[in-house]
């Protein structure tokens, strides 16, 4: 049986640290309870996909979201971000920090359709 899935969708970035935050100590917790979480990284969430930016979110008194995306990252996990949402942001693909995807709207489905539960931050 494979592990059960949870999924966090990151909407904020530095517009709100504490919310850009939370997805991951969540992730992090799933990890150590043995389910996979599933990430995905819309609207200015998706800036935390870009190589270096999770240094400069810091919400007080909360772990430091670099080391929690790195946590992730660096325990096999990817984290899918929001393709509209880059080029808003004019972000492009060789931005994005290692472990991180594109992902349009059949790829959030998807996802989404595979997780136990969805939570949005």
């Amino acid at each position: 049986m494979s592990a059960k899935k949870v999924g966090f969708i990151a909407t904020h970035a530095q517009d709100d640290p504490e919310k850009a935050t939370l997805p991951f100590m969540l992730a992090v917790g799933a990890m150590t309870m043995g389910a996979e979480p599933v990430i995905i990284l819309q609207g200015e969430g998706v800036r935390l996909g870009v190589k270096g930016y999770g240094d400069t979110v810091a919400a007080e008194g909360m772990p430091s979201l670099e080391g929690l995306l790195a946590a992730v990252l660096g325990s096999g996990f990817s984290v899918m971000v929001c393709s509209p949402c880059m080029t808003k942001r004019g972000i492009t693909e060789d931005d994005l920090r290692e472990g991180c995807f594109v992902g349009g709207a059949p790829k959030v489905i998807e996802a989404m359709l595979e997780c136990e539960n969805m939570l949005t931050y």
